[in-house]
């Protein structure tokens, strides 16, 4: 026990460097993983908001297609109270309770406005029927 207090009073300016220097370095480590937290944390947003886009655009897809299946379903159950219009400027309107049909003739695709939501939609066989359905309803 003597040589520790004789090493204390001979050697006391390098306790306390080492206590300083120790100080240090729990400061300096603690920083360090502060900012590695710190960059995980915004690579982990990063990370995130990436797939958050994509996740949103296949919301979107999904959301625009259920669109679609739900205006073919109204098509086809509104058929027989569909209406055709020519418009002086050569394209059609077709109307229903619930939707209506614009386009082009000729053109591979028209525009719907179904439950307030606009959007494109190719010419297939249910919109044809549709459109030539609400022919015969307006004796055109």
């Amino acid at each position: 026990m003597d040589f520790l207090v004789s090493f204390l009073q001979e050697r006391w300016f390098i306790i306390v460097a080492a206590i300083v220097v120790l100080f240090l370095v729990i400061k300096i480590v603690k920083t360090v993983v502060k900012w590695i937290i710190v960059l995980a944390v915004i690579a982990g947003l990063f990370y995130y908001g990436a797939n958050y886009k994509d996740q949103l655009l296949d919301v979107g897809t999904a959301v625009t297609t259920e669109a679609k299946n739900q205006a073919i379903k109204a098509i086809s159950g509104e058929m027989k109270d569909a209406e055709y219009k020519q418009n002086p400027d050569g394209t059609f309107t077709v109307t229903t309770k619930s939707l209506k049909l614009e386009g082009n003739p000729g053109s591979n695709e028209v525009k719907v406005t179904f439950m307030n939501q606009t959007f494109t939609m190719k010419m297939d066989e249910v919109v044809n029927a549709l459109i030539e359905q609400a022919k015969k309803n307006t004796k055109i």
